[in-house]
């Protein structure tokens, strides 16, 4: 990955998660720190993540182990605190250059969901230092977002059968 640059993977295939984690294996391989933060997932694979540490740190800011959509209107409020408490340690990570890469998985739904808009978004990326990579996940993608990527990968799924055709 060149240095500085952000990135998004959307899509609705299965993998854009996957895909960042092998970019952040190979960020860490080079011996590099990477951060990734996950929003609206609930409790998925954290253990096993947990032992890519210390080159690779895994943060999930929200409580319920439940998926954000599962959640009752209440819960989601207090779901909502706990994940701009993660956008603000973001910006923290960002400010301090605390790492070479920081990976913020399924923040494309954060804006789905109307928890944030695009100048959250902004303001976050604004605190990047020139050469910290970032990569976004998520389902869907705006042309606001298309404006502040430089890369975007589109993964999406594909019925062989229709390649078989042709």
């Amino acid at each position: 990955m060149e240095q500085g640059l952000i990135q998004v993977y959307s899509g609705d295939g299965h993998g854009k998660s996957a895909a960042a984690l092998g970019k952040a294996m190979q960020i860490a391989g080079t011996g590099k720190n990477v951060v990734i933060i996950n929003f609206l997932k609930g409790n998925q694979n954290e253990e096993y993540l947990k032992r890519l540490e210390p080159e690779i740190k895994v943060f999930r800011f929200e409580k319920s182990e439940e998926e954000f959509a599962q959640l009752s209107e209440e819960r989601k409020q207090e779901e909502i605190h706990n994940i701009k408490n993660g956008l603000n340690f973001a910006k923290k990570v960002l400010t301090t250059g605390e790492c070479s890469l920081l990976i913020l998985d399924e923040v494309l739904g954060l804006m789905d969901n109307g928890i944030i808009t695009i100048e959250d978004l902004q303001y976050i990326l604004d605190a990047k230092a020139e050469d910290v990579g970032i990569i976004m996940t998520g389902i869907h993608l705006n042309d606001e977002v298309c404006q502040i990527a430089d890369e975007i990968f589109q993964i999406e799924p594909v019925n062989y059968k229709i390649f078989q055709e042709k």
